[in-house]
């Protein structure tokens, strides 16, 4: 786990790395844009291209307008490079850069229209209609940037989380403006919770109208699981117990037993502090319409490991029946 820990915090700092690199070329870019933008604004004063007539003057706004704006991009950039340098958590800093983009862009919007019509009530009047038009136009972009706004306050989901929204379950893996991407899991072709290798993606506005499940909840990041074992009525069910018992929490470590601690203290500060929780790991039985009894084992597990630590359980608790053949009888004949 600690080797596994160590491999997750390089690939980390190799992707700070690029994208801090990164910024630095689009810093650079800019930089050379305003040296352009500038140096045809100058030329524009200096009527050095008066065979352009009537459209010297707009070129000459439009280029100081640009030198303008690309400062602000510029600045934008270091801004970034800032909150990549002290902000502690990735969920924060992701958001941070999302918001000073937004900004950012916003700024470089209303100084181009600022530049581009000298009468401020002849600008305030054309982006009235244009707004007017643009709301009827793109009323799911807005809801969905509105919706955009809703994940950055309330985080009903966050970078990394693993949810299910709807149909769509998968790991978030961007929140844009109007959009979110998710890496789906499980999906149509398979059974079990791994990755389908499919990327998801829906309108941000579906948080304003659907349930959100999140099995990455930031204060307990663990979820319940279970596994249904069938043995015949003649079975040992106090061995059939400690087995299962015995095998999961060795399967699981000794810190899964924290876990269970760690739930307790949570709700017991809750409304629902009254709500029983079973011992770790909790095994119960049930008679099923098949004429055996069901065994199932319930359990804690990070969400992105339930397939794996499944499929261990299973292997072992087999293993351990099938060794005791007089203690543990499974169904058999047309009713298994």
């Amino acid at each position: 786990m600690e080797v596994n820990q160590n491999q997750k915090d390089e690939i980390d700092k190799k992707a700070d790395k690029i994208e801090k690199k990164s910024s630095f070329i689009w810093l650079g870019s800019y930089i050379t844009v305003a040296l352009i933008s500038l140096t045809a604004y100058i030329l524009f004063r200096l009527h050095v291209f008066d065979l352009l007539g009537t459209y010297r003057v707009t070129l000459q706004k439009l280029s100081l307008a640009i030198f303008f704006a690309v400062v602000i991009l510029s600045a934008t950039k270091l801004i970034e490079l800032e909150i990549q340098k002290r902000s502690k958590g990735k969920y924060n800093r992701y958001n941070l850069i999302q918001l000073t983009n937004l900004l950012s862009i916003i700024a470089v919007a209303i100084l181009i229209v600022s530049f581009l019509f000298a009468n401020w009530y002849a600008a305030a009047l054309s982006l009235g209609l244009i707004s007017l038009i643009l709301g009827f136009a793109l009323q799911t972009p807005i809801s969905s940037f509105i919706g955009w706004i809703y994940i950055i306050i309330r985080t009903p989901y966050r970078i990394g989380d693993r949810i299910e929204i709807n149909s769509f379950k998968g790991d978030v893996i961007e929140i844009g403006y109007v959009d979110t991407t998710l890496w789906e899991f499980a999906g149509d072709y398979l059974t079990n919770d791994l990755p389908s290798g499919r990327l998801i993606r829906f309108p941000n506005s579906l948080v304003l109208q659907s349930a959100v499940f999140n099995y990455s909840w930031e204060d307990f990041k663990f979820i319940w699981n279970e596994i249904p074992f069938h043995v015949a009525y003649e079975s040992d069910l106090d061995f059939v117990e400690k087995t299962i018992k015995k095998v999961t929490s060795a399967e699981l470590g000794p810190e899964m037993a924290d876990r269970i601690m760690e739930l307790r203290e949570l709700v017991k500060d809750s409304p629902i502090d009254e709500m029983e929780i079973k011992e770790y790991p909790y095994v119960s039985f049930r008679i099923n319409d098949n004429t055996w009894v069901e065994v199932t084992v319930t359990y804690l597990v990070p969400p992105r490991k339930a397939a794996t630590i499944r499929t261990e359980i299973i292997r072992n608790i087999l293993a351990e029946f099938n060794k005791a053949h007089d203690k543990v009888l499974f169904p058999n004949g047309n009713s298994r």
